[in-house]
């Protein structure tokens, strides 16, 4: 594992372009893939998870290339028309739950038998959860004790009215993959709404859906079209330097062409309750995504607190670690509840989270669902232990830049499954 040293910085300075969203990504490579034609997709995510997403529509039939390298970097994906064939492999997920879970809804629907693995993290997370829905749908899914490796033996599936029992954009996906080409209409609830990338990269490759207050419906049968699109910046990824931005007050940041979608931009309300000053430059709006360049500073005074409770905790899942990360650092410090789904992310993100505040001398109380963060502490250089979950290493490289003396971040090369070119920005924009 590798081995990244964060010094000390007094202010970050200048603009910053993240790669395309991950969830964004995972979602138009998949639908791509099940397509007819081929689909061009610019900004890309260069994250090992999306790429994960790739490979396995390539097993599945689809036809990938990539070209160009940066902002010019072009995919395209010539899909297999409705009708995956039987691979000739395992399909290999990788470190990405997102590609496993998505991924077994939309091929749930195919006359085949699919084994869907990964590596060792990913055996490490539940599973059940889609196999339910799935399985009502007539689905025939073999877990090992609730987890991957997953054995899928496809075939027509017949549409439900389904609750989610948890709030999951995950499993919310798999549903509406599956639904797409079930018999009849499938309904879907969610008692807390999460992310809807799905819901708008499905209208973008041309199917039909509708929303009636918590209620999705998507009638099944229908046919996909390829796309020409550009991946909105990951606002996940740009939350890192958003943080590192309120550490120090003479911070200006600039983020270009960041996703705004609503459902995502809960984060910019909480970082406004710190004491971020946001000044939005431009935005449009491509495929029902919002796309947007944003100026950030923080405000006189310094950081408040913050309250992350019920539905909030849902829809910051993502980004709790960086918050937590740097909630010593506020003034009134930061409370965390709700949020046990921490715990059965690539790590458990909880734990890890307390073991390196304690690590950097914070003072803290851990609970089963979240942290009791005090503010006013002053942190300190230490070994950071990512336990190789890339928002861990990130996270606490930006709670480095405020801290005294060097930190090291043990298993730095974990970035790379989100945001391979993290260390390259955090060190052209800290400034020392």
């Amino acid at each position: 594992m590798s081995i990244e040293v964060v010094s000390p910085a007094r202010s970050l300075q200048g603009s910053l372009t993240v790669p395309g969203d991950k969830s964004i990504s995972h979602r138009y490579a998949m639908l791509a893939g099940l397509a007819e034609g081929t689909t061009r997709l610019s900004n890309f995510s260069t994250g090992a998870d999306p790429a994960s997403s790739l490979a396995c529509m390539e097993a599945l039939g689809a036809l990938v290339k990539t070209s160009g390298e940066g902002l010019a970097r072009m995919i395209e994906v010539t899909g297999v028309a409705g009708s995956f064939p039987q691979p000739a492999a395992a399909l290999d997920c990788g470190n990405s739950g997102s590609t496993m879970r998505m991924l077994a809804g939309l091929i749930a629907p195919h006359p085949h038998t699919f084994s869907l693995v990964g590596d060792h993290s990913l055996t490490l997370r539940p599973m059940e959860r889609i196999r339910k829905p799935l399985a009502q749908m007539g689905g025939r899914l073999e877990l090992h004790e609730g987890h991957a490796p997953i054995t899928i033996h496809g075939g027509p599936l017949t549409a439900i009215d389904f609750d989610t029992p948890i709030p999951s954009a995950q499993v919310k996906t798999a549903v509406l993959f599956a639904g797409l080409q079930a018999t009849g209409t499938t309904s879907l609830s969610e008692s807390v709404r999460t992310r809807d990338h799905s819901e708008h990269a499905l209208r973008a490759f041309g199917a039909t859906l509708s929303r009636t207050g918590d209620r999705i419906s998507i009638p099944g049968q229908q046919k996909l079209k390829a796309i020409d699109a550009t991946v909105p910046g990951d606002i996940s990824s740009a939350a890192f330097f958003l943080c590192a931005a309120l550490l120090f007050p003479d911070s200006n940041l600039i983020l270009d062409s960041i996703g705004m979608n609503p459902t995502r931009t809960a984060l910019l309300d909480v970082l406004g309750l710190l004491g971020a000053k946001f000044k939005v430059l431009n935005v449009e709006e491509h495929h029902g995504e919002m796309i947007g360049t944003i100026q950030v500073n923080v405000a006189p005074g310094g950081l408040k607190g913050a309250d992350i409770t019920g539905a909030l905790s849902a829809m910051l899942i993502d980004e709790l670690p960086v918050l937590a990360a740097i909630a010593p650092y506020t003034r009134d410090g930061m409370r965390i509840r709700d949020a046990k789904e921490l715990r059965v992310k690539e790590s458990d993100r909880i734990a890890l989270v307390a073991k390196n505040l304690t690590a950097m001398g914070a003072i803290f109380t851990e609970f089963e669902d979240g942290l009791d963060i005090p503010g006013n502490q002053q942190l300190h250089g230490a070994k950071i232990d990512s336990g190789t979950d890339h928002r861990i290493a990130m996270a606490f490289s930006i709670a480095a830049l405020r801290a005294t003396g060097e930190t090291e971040i043990h298993g730095a090369d974990a970035a790379a499954i989100s945001f391979p070119e993290f260390f390259t920005h955090l060190r052209t924009l800290a400034l020392h």
